[in-house]
């Protein structure tokens, strides 16, 4: 006499067959082929894009400009909305820390020294071989350094008359980072219809040095 299969445990087959039947493309994708095409799938993602590194160091350009930016225009906020254009000590002193560490920052690399029994190099020559973008990056940080440096001797030595022609010298100074950054940097050219054309690293005429007149001896 056979066996009845009660439908409860008819019901339980049924399910599990189901499960199994939409399990094995599963287990059919883990397969070592399949995982070794989706190891070359992922390797091709996370190749770099082209050009990548270039454009990170416009990116870091950028970056390094906007830390110096966000810090002093904080300093300018704070020094024309107070009274006489003076703060307290601790502000200023708070002030100058952020504004220097972000100067720091984005300052170009230092050439590291030479090896042990390498030839020794000049700091004129190390210059010379520099890139000229890193110069006028350097001179632009410079002068944002000694500018603020005076603005906040003169927000705190209670004189208001010395404050405005330091304000605006150290918007000029970050108008000049600003530019250097811009046309030193490789950045991509501005193409926004009505904008004038900026010049193009050097910005300067070649100076010409003058010839002195030929000296005439007299006959006796």
């Amino acid at each position: 006499m056979r066996p009845q299969v009660s439908s409860r445990a008819t019901a339980i087959a049924i399910c599990a067959a189901l499960t199994l039947g939409t399990a094995g493309p599963a287990f059919a994708e883990t397969s070592p082929a399949s995982r070794t095409e989706a190891t070359a799938e992922s390797t091709a993602a996370r190749a770099p894009l082209p050009n990548a590194a270039a454009l990170l160091a416009q990116t870091k350009a950028l970056g390094d400009m906007g830390g110096v930016l966000a810090p002093v225009t904080e300093l300018l906020t704070d020094v024309l909305k107070a009274d006489d254009g003076q703060l307290p000590a601790a502000d200023a002193a708070a002030l100058a820390a952020k504004i220097k560490a972000a100067i720091a920052a984005a300052k170009p690399p230092v050439p590291t020294p030479a090896a042990p029994g390498a030839a020794a190099v000049s700091p004129s020559a190390i210059r010379a071989a520099a890139p000229a973008a890193a110069d006028l990056k350097a001179d632009a940080l410079a002068t944002v350094e000694e500018a603020v440096a005076a603005l906040l001797a003169a927000v705190t030595a209670g004189d208001p008359a010395g404050v405005v022609p330091q304000v605006t010298a150290t918007l000029t100074s970050l108008v000049n980072l600003v530019v250097a950054t811009v046309l030193g940097s490789g950045l991509p050219a501005p193409n926004l219809p009505g904008l004038p054309a900026l010049p193009t690293l050097p910005v300067d005429p070649p100076v010409e040095l003058p010839v002195d007149p030929p000296v005439t001896v007299p006959t006796s």
